[in-house]
């Protein structure tokens, strides 16, 4: 099985002259990223392993040192890349909480066995989360768990949702 990689951020830019690098991070908090590491950097085909050995938050950004990038000519050479890590740096989801990464390709059932297909995707929308499920069409239901959505069985790659079929 291929190893499972989650993306976590971006590199965004170069901060000082030291070297240092700023991240767009996709963590919440955002400081969060920092403490994944090493980082598997990707850009195209090309990828690489990096360690994180120092960093903060900068405003709304978050600025990082890794080892080996000791100059800002460096630290440029690496704006762009996806900062990606194993799913196994994660650290384990309380009872009744999920990653996101693991909804997406769960099969999605109502509550009557009607097939609605696959998680696409999970959409963050202020108010509550959206599934996005993709079947004969896209449906978007709220995910309000123990509402909308009754169960998840990750092991069985099972969502069960209370929604209406037409709507």
């Amino acid at each position: 099985m291929a190893e499972e990689f989650i993306s976590v951020g971006q590199v965004s830019g170069v901060f000082g002259v030291r070297g240092w690098v700023k991240v767009y991070s996709y963590t919440d908090p955002r400081e969060n990223i920092l403490t994944y590491s090493p980082w598997i950097l990707k850009k195209g085909e090309e990828s690489k392993q990096v360690n994180v050995i120092d960093g903060r938050r900068h405003g709304k950004t978050v600025v990082a040192g890794i080892e080996s990038i000791n100059d800002r000519d460096a630290a440029a050479d690496l704006n762009g890349w996806e900062i990606l890590i194993r799913h196994e740096q994660l650290p384990k989801a309380r009872k009744g909480e999920y990653y996101w990464s693991d909804l997406v390709g769960l099969h999605v059932k109502t509550v009557d066995g009607i097939e609605f297909g696959v998680v696409k995707q999970m959409l963050e929308t202020g108010a509550n989360d959206v599934v996005v499920i993709a079947g004969e069409r896209e449906r978007l239901i709220p995910f309000l768990q123990g509402q909308t959505v009754v169960s998840i069985d990750l092991s069985a790659g099972i969502m069960i949702v209370d929604w209406d079929p037409e709507f």
